[in-house]
């Protein structure tokens, strides 16, 4: 889209007047005299205020135009008022890209593609054959273990495409991002290159030598590395602009492979790519016992290879569709509200897209609908829909080689498989993101369907983090700890597949074990991981360890939670022992008032406050045992109401009088006026901690 040609003339826009100049006539005394009339009227009192449009009779009873009647109809069947179209208009605007920002960002990637060409090439070399690396970049991947086979060799890149929301126009501000895929020549891979990170370290190779010369370029104002999604075995290279342009927008440098370079067979959920002897550093066993499945290194190679498929089939979706557009710009803004995209295994915006596509080829939703509807129907389905149990794909081919939805539901707690019918789309995401989009997506339709006068801000404009959302939160650090659990858990295979992201591996196995220990108290469990931050190109990767802090949202269940018995099994039954083993040395035989003998655990709890931290005993208690997490690496917030209640209850009882009763006993009788003034002061107190934490967000 380039500019406007040179001779066009400025034009009101459809169905207005052309506004034209009109020269004046004369320069006589008449016309001076007209414009001094003209000038005593405009200096009137009124001067600067909005005056009202003085219509003609036939205007003022002009019958509504058929796109004003459609637009009116429009707004009663879909809108729960006109307030709220124009609202959903009005936030569309501010995140939408303007045109002249997009022409500067043409224009950056223009150059961009430019530079990335003019790259030189280097000899080959072995892969463990670093030295040509100048001293001022670091590989932006931990090379654990060091010693692995392949060589490699610096090529230009054989194409640079463009993929992403930018293309798509579904990007929404502030932030810009680009996504640039680059294809690595077919001359620099190997044949056998998807085994043991082989590819990832020729595609971590390939940007540290890209990083070096593109810094050196004045074009750029910053050049750093980052792990986009939180992989750590895909790390992307970051470029901004040089001067007032550096906030303008970021390009995400993505190298791929060529098209067709690996073997799809090879790529199911059910294979193994990455050697037990080479990752642990042991010698083959010998003994024929099969390798462990590497469901997600898998994934993390299709990902590469469909990222043009993936591309091409949301501009096919979307194409012209601007309610599509709108509707998906809406989601986004829906999720990033309540911190749902960030981190490892967030619901990401292209995800969400992914979601608007599916249900486009379903026919749940049609091309002609508008941004409203799209985010409703969205909404709709992914409160009603559950991917753990039943997955969904949008490959409707029945070749009998393409792997059963079963066959990646053993390997993933999230199913959802794009046109290949090979790549599992929500293999990052945990059981428990996915349960949180739920129970947020059944919250928005609530609101909706209320027709609260202030859903939309509640909707779209208030941010949710976690500690608004949940009861109680807990905190895991250092996260170093993580990996002493992945020992006690037996998390090898798990640890071999994550390229040894002991977090990641943990993750689920600890969220299980917390689900079932807090069992009918626990109505939602999830958990939030701060996204790694950039690093500079001289700097070593972050660690595992780096982001600090594991933190995890416990939504409770009044019924029950004050509950001080875990009541188990009877004691001659099987499932006993597997009671015990869970519950350890908390676990003991109790006999019951009906005579039952059965295994039972008691919680300490004196005082209706301690009992609702009866949570706490259970997080902490299972975490060390099974884990081998010490509670002073678990810092637990909750019950912070009950400091407050507790003074206002001591406050209250001094705020009283002595009286005698009937039968001669004294009696105490409480100050109702002061009772009421206290929960008073209460009341202002948590008005103003909720105002604080629901400022507007901007744009």
């Amino acid at each position: 889209m380039g500019p406007a040609p040179a001779r066009a003339e400025h034009r009101g826009t459809a169905g207005e007047p052309e506004v034209m100049e009109s020269a004046l006539e004369g320069t006589g005394k008449e016309g001076k005299k007209e414009s001094l009339k003209k000038r005593k009227i405009a200096g009137s009192p009124g001067e600067g205020l909005l005056q009202p449009v003085k219509l003609s009779r036939a205007e003022l009873y002009k019958e509504p135009t058929n796109e004003e009647l459609s637009r009116l109809r429009e707004t009663e069947s879909l809108f729960h008022s006109s307030l709220l179209r124009l609202q959903v208009e009005e936030l569309l605007k501010e995140v939408r890209l303007s045109e002249k920002k997009k022409e500067r960002i043409d224009a950056f990637l223009r150059e961009v593609n430019q530079r990335i060409m003019r790259v030189p090439s280097t000899p080959e070399t072995d892969l463990t054959n670093q030295a040509w690396l100048p001293d001022g970049v670091q590989v932006p991947i931990h090379q654990v273990p060091y010693t692995v086979k392949g060589r490699f060799h610096f090529l230009p890149p054989a194409q640079v495409t463009i993929v992403g929301s930018y293309l798509l126009g579904t990007c929404i501000r502030p932030d810009i991002n680009v996504d640039v895929a680059l294809t690595i020549p077919r001359e620099i891979l190997q044949d056998k290159d998807g085994l043991n990170q082989r590819y990832f370290r020729k595609r971590a190779l390939y940007l540290a030598h890209l990083a070096h010369h593109l810094a050196k370029d004045p074009l750029f104002g910053s050049v750093r590395f980052s792990y986009p999604n939180g992989c750590h075995l895909k790390p992307s290279l970051l470029l901004r602009p040089h001067g007032k342009d550096e906030r303008l927008v970021t390009v995400h440098l993505h190298p791929c492979p060529p098209p067709d370079f690996f073997r799809p067979c090879r790529l199911l959920p059910s294979k193994s790519n990455v050697r037990s002897a080479w990752y642990r550093g042991q010698s083959p066993s010998g003994d024929g016992s099969p390798e462990p499945p590497t469901p997600h290194y898998n994934t993390w190679l299709l990902q590469d290879t469909a990222l043009e498929s993936h591309v091409q089939l949301l501009s096919a979706v979307l194409g012209s569709a601007s309610g599509l557009k709108d509707g998906v710009a809406l989601l986004k803004v829906w999720l990033r509200q309540r911190e749902l995209d960030k981190g490892l295994g967030g619901f990401s915006g292209f995800l969400v897209s992914m979601v608007v596509a599916f249900l486009v080829s379903t026919r749940k939703i049609h091309t002609t609908m508008s941004g409203y509807q799209v985010l409703r129907s969205t909404l709709q389905f992914l409160a009603s829909s559950d991917l753990t149990v039943n997955g969904i794909s949008l490959c409707f081919s029945s070749d009998p080689s393409l792997p059963a939805l079963a066959d990646f539901h053993q390997a993933f707690p999230v199913v959802f498989l794009d046109s290949s019918g090979r790549l599992n789309l929500c293999a990052d995401i945990t059981a428990s993101t996915y349960h949180q989009v739920q129970h947020e997506a059944r919250l928005s339709m609530a609101l909706l369907d209320s027709k609260a006068d202030d859903g939309f801000q509640l909707l779209l404009m208030t941010p949710k983090p976690m500690i608004q959302a949940f009861d109680h939160i807990l905190h895991i650090r250092p996260l170093s700890r993580l990996q002493a659990a992945c020992h006690r858990l037996k998390l090898w295979p798990e640890l071999q597949d994550l390229g040894g992201d002991y977090v990641s591996a943990a993750l689920g196995p600890l969220t299980t074990l917390l689900e079932q220990g807090l069992g009918s108290r626990l109505q939602l469990l999830a958990h939030s991981r701060p996204p790694v931050s950039e690093w500079d190109i001289s700097q070593e990767p972050p660690k595992h360890r780096d982001p600090g802090v594991l933190t995890l949202g416990l939504l409770l269940r009044p019924e029950g939670l004050t509950s001080v018995l875990e009541l188990g099994p009877e004691a001659d039954q099987p499932e006993a022992a597997d009671f015990r083993q869970f519950w350890g040395s908390r676990s003991e035989l109790r006999r019951f008032q009906d005579g039952a003998i059965r295994e039972a655990v008691v919680w300490e709890a004196a005082s209706m406050a301690q009992k609702r931290l009866i949570p706490h005993q259970v997080v902490t208690h299972l975490l060390a045992l099974h884990a081998d997490i010490p509670d002073t690496c678990v810092h637990y917030t909750g019950g912070l109401l009950d400091a407050l209640i507790q003074g206002l209850k001591e406050a209250s009882n001094t705020k009283g009088r002595m009286v005698v009763s009937q039968g001669g006993e004294p009696v105490m009788v409480p100050n109702v006026e002061a009772i009421l003034e206290d929960f008073a002061i209460l009341g202002e107190g948590l008005v103003q901690a909720v105002e604080a934490r629901s400022e507007r967000w901007t744009v």
